[in-house]
């Protein structure tokens, strides 16, 4: 996880810095609608992603603090994805990128 030293001054660069590409995003929005979700739910439903890409955003996700990866002891073995109570305080953002986003489709 990152140290307050190693963030931005600026929140929107800090946030920007933590979720700001397009695979976290989507990835973090998986979350929030279905609270776990394994490697290959996120193949099946973020379209174009490579293995190497999400398992990329995946663990920096993990790293700073957002997602939670539970491994279960299984044969083989299952892992599964979930927003932290951190990660969790996303939902906010994300419900005014959907209002946004729908006013600006509706206006343009």
């Amino acid at each position: 996880m990152l140290t307050k030293e190693e963030l931005p001054e600026c929140p929107v660069a800090t946030t920007v810095r933590l979720i700001g590409n397009k695979w976290k995003l989507l990835i973090i929005r998986n979350l929030i609608y279905e609270e776990k979700q394994r490697f290959s739910d996120f193949l099946k439903t973020i379209p174009a992603i490579s293995k190497k890409v999400l398992t990329d955003n995946l663990r920096a996700l993990e790293s700073d603090g957002l997602i939670n990866r539970e491994i279960f002891a299984e044969v083989p073995p299952r892992v599964e994805y979930s927003l932290t109570e951190l990660g969790k305080t996303l939902n906010s953002v994300f419900n005014a990128m959907i209002d946004w986003g729908t006013y600006y489709k509706d206006n343009i």
